[in-house]
C-alpha cells in the first residue's frame, strides 16, 4: 500500500522523468546496549521500503526512539548494520547518511526569523547568503508559510512551529526524514490536523518518513507500515489494517486496542474449526484456517484468540436459555457515547475474560438500548475470531 512518490507540479511545470524511489532502510541484527542490563534494542531485523511512511509504535522504554537515533547517527549501534539505499552507514556521521531528524521539541532558535531558522543548516555549511535564503524560501513555500517567513517562532502557533521544524529538516534534501514524537506537543484538534498534513507532505516530497509515536491511532492514520515494539524487539510489522484487524500476538492485540482477547482450552479440532471451552463453561468456535505462528493445535492446549470490538453484538439477557456458542454473559459496567458508536463496557461472568468492550453502531444501539447494570449477552460470528500466538 505504498503511495505515489511523485512530487506535485504546477500546471505550467514540465513533469520530470520518473525516478526510482530512494530512502530504503534495512536494519540487520541491530542491537543497542546501555551498561549490563537487557538490550534497549535487541537484534532487530527490519525493512522499510523507499518512499514509504513507517511508524515505530510502542510504550515508553520499548526501544523505538533508540532505533530512530541509531538510524540518524545520534546513537552508536552495539551490533548490526544499518543500510540506507544499500549502503551500510554505521560509523558515518548524520550528515553523511542522507538523513534529517525532526525533534520532539522542534528546537527552533527563538531569536531567528522563520526564514533564518530554515536556512541555518545551509549557513553552517558555508552556503552563500543569497543562495541559502532562496532555498529557504522554496522550502517555506512547500510548507505553506511564505506569509510568515519574517516572524519569530514565538509569534507562531504550535502547528506553524511544527511546519518550520519540518522545513528546516527537509532543506538538506534528505532521502530519509526521522520524526521523534512530532505531534506530542500539540493539542488534540491540532494533532488531528497536523498528522494529515504530515502524510500529505510525505507524499509530495516522495521521501521515506520514519515516525516514532506511542499513540496507536496516530500510527494507523498516517503509516504505510506500522512496527509495534515490545521490550526492544519487534512484536509485529505490517500494514495498518493488518495490525489493527489481525494482530499476531496477545501483546499487539492489547496494545493496539480495538480487540477483545479471550482464552479457552481446545476441546475439539476439525479441518474447518476449533472448539474451545471457556473457564466458565462457555463454548467458543473459531476458524481453523490460520493458527498463530503456524503451529498445530491439539486437544487440551490453552489458546488465545481475538475478536474486534466492532464485530460483536450486545443484547439484553432474557430468560434462562442456554447461550449459543461464541456468547459471553455479563453485566453492563459503563456506557460511553462516541458519536458514531456507543462504547459498551462489560463485566463478564467468565473469570478468564474479566472485561469486554463492544462498539455498537449508534442507530443499532438506540433501536435496542441496554443500560448500566443490566444483564446482557455478547455475541459474535465464528469467522470474526482469529487465534493469537502466546506472549513471550
Amino acid at each position: 500500500m505504498f503511495m505515489d512518490n511523485a512530487r506535485s507540479l504546477s500546471p505550467a511545470a514540465e513533469a520530470p522523468a520518473p525516478q526510482e524511489a530512494r530512502g530504503g532502510v534495512v536494519l540487520a541484527g541491530l542491537t543497542k546496549r546501555f551498561g549490563d542490563g537487557p538490550p534497549a534494542v535487541d537484534n532487530i531485523d527490519l525493512r522499510i521500503e523507499p518512499g514509504s511512511y513507517c511508524c515505530l509504535l510502542g510504550p515508553s522504554g520499548c526501544g523505538k526512539t533508540t532505533m530512530l537515533r541509531m538510524i540518524a547517527g545520534h546513537e552508536t549501534a552495539s551490533e548490526g548494520a544499518i543500510l540506507i539505499d544499500g549502503q551500510n552507514v554505521v560509523g558515518r556521521s548524520p550528515r553523511e547518511r542522507g538523513t534529517a531528524m525532526m525533534f520532539q521539541n522542534y528546537a527552533l532558535f527563538p531569536h531567528l526569523s522563520v526564514r533564518d531558522n530554515v536556512a541555518f543548516a545551509l549557513r553552517v555549511r558555508g552556503v552563500e547568503k543569497r543562495e541559502r535564503l532562496r532555498e529557504a524560501d522554496r522550502v517555506i513555500e512547500q510548507v505553506q508559510l511564505s506569509a510568515l517567513a519574517n516572524r519569530l517562532p514565538g509569534q507562531l502557533s504550535g502547528g506553524q512551529q511544527q511546519r518550520v521544524a519540518l522545513a528546516r529538516a527537509i532543506i538538506m534534501r534528505p532521502t530519509v526524514l526521522l520524526l521523534d514524537e512530532p505531534l506530542s506537543a500539540l493539542d488534540e484538534f491540532l494533532r488531528l490536523q497536523m498528522r494529515g498534513e504530515l502524510r500529505s507532505m510525505q507524499r509530495e516530497l516522495g521521501i521515506t518518513f520514519v515516525h516514532v509515536t506511542h499513540t496507536q491511532l496516530e500510527a494507523i492514520a498516517v503509516a504505510d507500515q506500522v512496527v509495534v515494539m515490545d521490550k526492544g524487539r519487534i512484536a509485529q510489522s505490517a500494514s495498518p489494517r493488518e495490525i489493527y484487524a489481525q494482530p499476531r500476538t496477545e501483546y499487539v492485540a492489547a496494545f493496539i486496542g480495538g480487540q477483545n482477547v479471550l482464552h479457552g482450552r481446545v476441546a475439539a479440532v476439525t479441518e474447518s474449526s476449533i472448539t474451545l471451552q471457556g473457564t466458565h463453561g462457555d463454548c467458543y468456535l473459531l476458524p481453523h484456517d490460520t493458527t498463530a505462528g503456524g503451529t498445530a493445535v491439539t486437544t487440551g492446549q490453552s489458546l488465545s484468540f481475538a475478536v474486534r470490538r466492532d464485530r460483536m453484538r450486545v443484547t439484553g439477557e432474557h430468560g434462562a436459555l442456554a447461550p449459543a456458542p461464541n456468547t459471553l454473559r455479563g453485566r453492563v459496567r459503563e456506557l460511553e457515547y462516541q458519536g458514531i458508536y456507543m462504547k459498551v463496557s462489560l463485566v463478564t461472568d467468565d473469570p478468564g475474560v474479566p472485561g469486554c468492550v463492544v462498539y455498537v453502531e449508534e442507530n443499532t444501539f438506540f433501536n435496542d438500548p441496554v443500560s448500566v447494570g443490566q444483564r446482557v449477552r455478547c455475541h459474535w460470528d465464528a469467522a470474526e475470531a482469529h487465534s493469537l500466538a502466546p506472549m513471550a
